[in-house]
């Protein structure tokens, strides 16, 4: 079952890039926290995949877990859920 799911998501990630050239050109942010680099991957203002490069190590991809805003997974390591909580929120 794990191997389904990392040729699934594999497959989903390798078609993200064909199906972003399709519709408008994404947009990419990039930024350094600390050791890492981070790129963000926007689609009309949504944000579909994260790419981390830290200092001395490979670099890896964090993409939607499903279709919520705080669920994201390592491509390499799908069964490996990023934590995130809402401390505060004002509106």
């Amino acid at each position: 079952m794990r191997t389904l799911n990392r040729l699934l998501l594999t497959g989903l990630f390798a078609l993200t890039p064909l199906l972003t050239f399709a519709a408008d050109d994404p947009e990419v942010t990039i930024r350094t926290e600390g050791d890492k680099t981070i790129q963000e991957y926007r689609q009309n203002g949504f944000l579909y995949a994260i790419k981390v490069t830290p200092k001395g190590a490979p670099p890896y991809f964090l993409v939607r877990a499903d279709g919520t805003d705080a669920n994201f997974i390592r491509s390499d390591q799908p069964d490996m859920l990023i934590p995130s909580w809402k401390i505060f929120e004002w509106k």
